[in-house]
């Protein structure tokens, strides 16, 4: 007994030729195809502590620090 089920065709929820997000994707696509870019997602804010932070990082990587990762180890007090 042979579990082969041989079905074609497309699988999923068909899509809708003049759907605006048809039309999105297709404009989306042209831009792409002219050299234009694409940005996704949020902007992030350059003045913003944590852009400062990971430029900093990216400065020390650059000139070839090395970079702990993680929390700093604990450092036992003699009483």
């Amino acid at each position: 007994m042979s579990n082969n089920n041989n079905k074609s065709g497309k699988r999923g929820r068909p899509t809708v030729n003049g759907s605006a997000r048809q039309a999105r994707l297709a404009a989306r696509a042209a831009r792409v195809a002219a050299g234009g870019e694409v940005k996704r997602g949020r902007p992030a804010n350059i003045s913003s502590a944590r852009q400062a932070k990971l430029a900093e990082r990216a400065a020390k990587l650059a000139a070839g620090e090395s970079i702990k990762r993680g929390r700093p180890a604990k450092v036992e007090v003699a009483a």
